[in-house]
């Protein structure tokens, strides 16, 4: 791990009744990440049952450049009314690995 890298943990709610289209969504988008020198490091999903995120995501980036290069991406920013139609909330926020 070298300073500049970044991990963050990414917690997402689907819109009701749209949690199969939030994993298709975040399957079209998490493809963008490695050619932004990221990695999605771990992607998992729960019922979402009592308030539960849907999907949680750990991603690694080389540093913040990389992460921005990501979220600008014109292929993500593209599918952005798609997004707003499934994603009901998310939550990004840095960790530190163990």
């Amino acid at each position: 791990m070298t300073d500049a890298e970044l991990f963050l943990c990414c917690f997402l709610w689907a819109a009701p009744g749209e949690e199969a289209a939030l994993e298709r969504y975040e399957d079209r988008v998490l493809a963008f990440v490695a050619e932004h020198r990221g990695a999605v490091v771990q992607r998992a999903r729960s019922d979402g049952a009592d308030g539960r995120p849907n999907e949680v995501q750990l991603f690694r980036f080389d540093d913040q450049g990389a992460l921005q290069a990501y979220l600008g991406d014109p292929r993500r920013l593209a599918l952005a009314d798609e997004r707003d139609r499934v994603v009901a909330r998310t939550e990004l926020f840095p960790v530190t690995p163990l």
